[in-house]
């Protein structure tokens, strides 16, 4: 052990420069892999985001107005307050959207358990009787903005308008029509002003608790405490992470897969570092082994001296991220800073940390497993790699018509053995074959905000009447009113009703859009459009709930009455995890006079129409008897993915140089002969540098074919894997341009020059007197 030692130390003394790449690259790594768990954390779980910088409250106890929820603070277990507050229910409006909210009288100064995150606009001025913010779902559904002015149910039927100025997210249940209320803020006097009856008030507190395990015992002694005769609803956190968690579950898979991308290119490049490192060291090891080492001991030197480097880059690489991870500026800095307050944090970077020394480990036992089988002295010239061999037939030609020598010889330089060459383009490739599944995500977010009727979304709007019958006695005919709008450019009638599958097991959505005379544009997937009598479209997750293909009958249970439809074409559902069946509305018959009567119509706008001012024209041309809505677009809450693509890029970039450092140093040290034989005949410094960068140049283009190519086709692969287990369905992947592909290689080949310029001119300045022992 003592010689194993001696030998470490001097080794290290030796190759100071190879030591700290190795523990600069593991450090940078394991910063990559922490800083990518983090971006993960963010997106993925958005509303543990929420919670955790919100200081969410864990209980919402909502009681009559006659309550003391202040003396709830004093629950043991309880380490958090939030309100309690004042509230009324009551109903808001805004160009036709109507949706029930509860009212939440606010002090001057935010609370501190719970607190609404302010996205956009400001909070509501304290002392205002007119302002009013918004909790994020219900702005949605009643398409309001800052600056709109909502129209709000007072007492004795009287209305008053409010000015939204601010739009928050909350870990709350999120507004559900007709089974949850949104959540809005404002002053006390902006309450007050509105002089609801006493049965619509009440107070809501929300707990904070030190163990979120014990909510339900926690809810039991604050109800006893309370009365239950002025308790009126309770929500734990649960419930609103389960809602929450179903809107996300596609994002987490993919993301998820992200993650152990990232981990496997990560893996690589350590693996790659050091079995480079010790390939360069044969010499020392065949010398070794002639002065006695044995092959045990020959291991023990390299795993020992690389588990010392790799718990060093790890410890500082981990040091690095918790120290300076929260300073860096954009989306990044912000999921590190908030990872750091997350449930599990300390469990997740031991594990990441144990989990890459352990790797580490592995990999440098099997390259120093292989260096304990080198032979010793007698034949250590076969130690030194073997040339490229004779110049071939073409490469005589090129070098014969003027082509700069540079480019020639850096081509024969790019492969100097097959495995090792090979090896080196399959670990650059990893990277950049993740970075193409990237670049697919987002041009699949793309598609999804550009042409929603591809992924089955061709209407922009809804329309349902409010008032069936005007003051006149006349009802709102809606097709005629709609389609004298110059930017509607078709109106498809439409009902949606709840249906009982075979065995009365589970419910599905049926669905009647447009006439047989104006079929409605369902986005196919596969097989074709109904056009006769009882045919319809079906999404994945019905077909899979059903056991069913294209081209088969599928009969449900409608309003107590069989339905039985022929299956002809998978439509492209986003909705209700895909258990949708579609047909025409002239096939249901769902009134006692065999007809089904629409209940609302899809419109589709002219390309670049406005959807919320068109809606806004239609309520006030129809005197507010129509009810407007936005069709939603699953895109529009997938927005921080984007961010996190462009860090997962961003990291998957430097994994992708540190690859090409350890390319670059192999590259230099294996051809030094070759070099020195290159001056040796002649040729400038300048020409030299220029094979060395040629050659690195030329291994990173063909890992950048292999890996685009690679990642271009497994990732519409798997989005369409992961759709079709969130019930939508394959098809919605859109793989990234020729042009950004394109663009991916120039960057790969363009970043392998930067990185190789400088060491390759600093091997051409080497001289011959220099390095003489290089050829013995």
């Amino acid at each position: 052990m003592r010689a194993t030692l001696r030998w470490a130390h001097a080794d290290l003394r030796a190759h100071r420069g190879e030591a700290l790449f190795i523990v600069l690259a593991t450090a940078g790594i394991t910063a990559c892999l922490l800083l990518a768990g983090a971006l993960f954390s963010y997106a993925a779980d958005p509303w543990q985001r929420v919670f955790t910088q919100s200081e969410g409250a864990h209980v919402w106890i909502h009681t009559r107005a006659d309550a003391e929820p202040e003396t709830l603070a004093d629950l043991e277990g309880v380490t958090g307050v939030a309100g309690p507050y004042t509230t009324a229910r009551t109903t808001v409006e805004l160009g036709g959207a109507r949706a029930a909210v509860e009212l939440r009288a606010t002090g001057p100064e935010p609370p501190t358990v719970a607190r609404p995150l302010i996205t956009d606009g400001r909070p509501a001025a304290h002392g205002s009787d007119d302002e009013i913010v918004l909790e994020r779902s219900l702005a949605t559904a009643l398409w309001a903005e800052t600056g709109d002015t909502l129209t709000v149910r007072g007492g004795s039927g009287t209305e008053r308008g409010l000015r939204v100025v601010g739009i928050a997210d909350t870990a709350e249940r999120r507004y559900a029509p007709g089974e949850n209320p949104g959540v809005a803020w404002l002053p006390p006097a902006a309450l007050d002003a509105l002089a609801l009856a006493p049965e619509r008030t009440g107070r809501t507190v929300g707990l904070r608790l030190g163990d979120p395990g014990d909510t339900d015992f926690t809810v039991q002694r604050a109800v006893t405490l309370l009365g239950a005769d002025r308790v009126q609803e309770v929500t734990r956190w649960q419930q609103a992470r389960t809602e929450a968690e179903g809107e996300n579950r596609l994002l987490g898979l993919l993301l998820g897969l992200f993650g152990l991308g990232a981990l496997l290119a990560a893996a690589l490049a350590v693996a790659g570092a050091i079995s480079t490192r010790i390939h360069g060291h044969l010499r020392d090891i065949s010398v070794l082994k002639a002065i006695g080492f044995t092959p045990g001991q020959v291991v023990r030197v390299f795993l020992v001296q690389h588990l010392a480097f790799a718990l060093l880059g790890v410890a500082t690489g981990a040091a690095v991220t918790e120290l300076l991870g929260a300073h860096v500026p954009g989306r990044i800095g912000e999921a590190a800073d908030l990872w750091r307050r997350l449930p599990g944090h300390t469990w997740t970077v031991l594990g990441t940390t144990a989990c890459s020394v352990l790797f580490i480990a592995t990999a440098t036992w099997l390259a120093a497993w292989r260096a304990g089988r080198v032979p010793p002295v007698p034949v250590a010239r076969t130690t030194v790699p073997p040339g490229p061999g004779t110049l071939t037939r073409v490469e005589r030609r090129a070098l014969g018509k003027d082509v700069p020598p540079a480019l020639v010889l850096g081509w024969r330089g790019a492969f100097p053995g097959r495995l090792r060459s090979l090896a080196a383009v399959g670990r650059l490739a990893v990277p950049l074959a993740m970075i193409t599944v990237a670049l697919g995500a987002w041009t699949t977010l793309d598609r999804f905000q550009t042409h929603p009727e591809e992924i089955g979304l061709p209407a922009a709007l809804t329309v349902r009447e409010t008032s069936p019958v005007g003051p006149d006695g006349a009802g709102v005919d809606v097709e005629r009113l709609a389609s004298e709008h110059p930017d509607v450019t078709a109106v498809h009638p439409g009902t949606e009703v709840e249906a009982l599958v075979p065995g009365q097991t589970g419910t599905i959505t049926l669905r009647g859009l447009g006439t047989d005379a104006e079929p409605y544009p369902f986005a196919l997937a596969e097989g074709s459009l109904p056009d006769g009598p009882d045919e319809a479209v079906a999404g994945q997750g019905l077909l899979d709930l059903l056991d069913a293909r294209v081209g088969d009958w599928v009969r449900m249970t409608v309003q107590g009455r069989p339905q039985i439809l022929h299956i002809t074409g998978r439509a492209i559902e986003t909705e209700d995890g895909g258990r949708i069946v579609s047909t025409s509305l002239d096939s249901l018959d769902l009134d006692e006079d065999g007809t089904t009567e629409p209940d609302f119509h899809h419109l589709v706008l002219r390309d670049g129409a406005d959807a919320q001012e068109v809606g806004t024209e239609l309520v006030d041309s129809s005197g507010g008897r129509l009810e407007v809505r936005e069709v939603p677009n699953p895109a529009d809450g997938l927005s921080a993915m984007r961010g996190v693509v462009a860090g997962l890029i961003a990291v998957l970039a430097l994994i992708g140089l540190t690859e090409l450092s350890t390319i670059l140093g192999a590259r230099v040290r294996d051809r030094r002969r070759d070099l020195l034989a290159l001056k040796a005949v002649g040729l400038a410094p300048r020409q030299i540098a220029g094979v060395i960068v040629v050659s690195t140049g030329v291994t990173a283009l063909a890992a950048a074919v292999a890996g685009v190519t690679v990642g271009a086709v497994a990732g519409t692969r798997l989005i369409d894997v992961l759709s079709h287990t969130g019930g939508v369905g394959a098809g919605i992947a859109q793989p990234p341009s020729a042009g950004t592909l394109a663009l991916v290689v120039a960057s790969a080949v363009a970043a392998s020059a930067a990185v190789s310029a400088l060491p390759a001119a600093r091997a051409a300045r080497r001289r011959i007197a220099d390095t003489l022992s290089e050829t013995l």
